[in-house]
């Protein structure tokens, strides 16, 4: 595995446990968040390549790009996410 293909995971999950430690509850929320920061960091990176955007590079990681995606992706989310059931007083 190339060595950006490993950072760009590892980013993406640090930014999404990170997302939990802030706005999480449970071990569900830990996953949804992790996976969530990973797939929005690739993504914020396959589009930064389609754009040919070229700043801020960390090698080939569009790092800005691919970090504010991440965010975006984590705050979606987050607002999509059911409410949990109320409990009855």
């Amino acid at each position: 595995m190339p060595p950006y293909v490993l950072l760009s995971c590892l980013l993406g999950g640090v930014y999404g446990t990170l997302f939990h430690l802030w706005r999480g509850k449970t071990l569900r929320d830990l996953i949804i968040y992790f996976l969530t920061g990973i797939i929005g960091f690739v993504a914020g990176q396959i589009l930064g390549s389609l754009l040919g955007l070229n700043f801020f590079l960390l090698g080939p990681i569009h790092i800005v790009l691919a970090t504010a995606a991440s965010w975006v992706s984590l705050f979606l989310i987050q607002w999509l996410k059911p409410f949990p059931p109320s409990q009855p007083s």
